[in-house]
């Protein structure tokens, strides 16, 4: 299979397009990371601003339910921002190689197997971009709780 048609040069629009594609997506996963954290601190301030209204400071934690969610999605985004940045270096050492073929341009997919997405989202969980903030977050519900309600 080294005939000329099934190889793929660096210089070839596809490589270029698919390329943009996979910077498109890793993008995409950084920025949904970062609203994931933005909506969490929206949604948690509003709790405990509500549940101090209410006069009800023992309901501060409720606001542990949306850490916890929000602390999973954006694990999951880290996750697959990983899984796709290592699949775009791959590809990349596959085009300096020159073994890049037909078979390689516009394969776009994450893991599908439960069990290495588990992994993939665990490992993205102990992230240092990822725990210190849903943790701090949580610590601050406590301070909240102890201190201010």
């Amino acid at each position: 299979m080294n005939d000329p048609i099934t190889k793929i040069n660096f210089d070839s629009p596809s490589v270029q397009s698919y390329l943009n594609i996979l910077q498109t997506i890793i993008n995409r996963m950084a920025t949904n990371s970062a609203s994931a954290k933005t909506w969490c601190i929206a949604l948690v301030s509003a709790v405990i601003v509500i549940i101090a209204d209410k006069g009800k400071p023992s309901y501060v934690w409720i606001s542990i339910v949306p850490i916890v969610l929000f602390y999973l999605l954006d694990s999951y985004y880290l996750g697959l921002e990983r899984q796709f940045r290592e699949q775009y270096n791959d590809f990349i050492k596959k085009v300096h190689s020159h073994s890049t073929t037909v078979e390689d341009i516009f394969i776009i997919s994450p893991v599908s197997k439960i069990k290495a997405l588990l992994g993939c989202i665990l490992r993205a969980g102990c992230s240092v971009s990822v725990w210190p903030f849903y943790f701090l977050l949580a610590i601050m519900l406590f301070v909240v709780r102890l201190w201010i309600l």
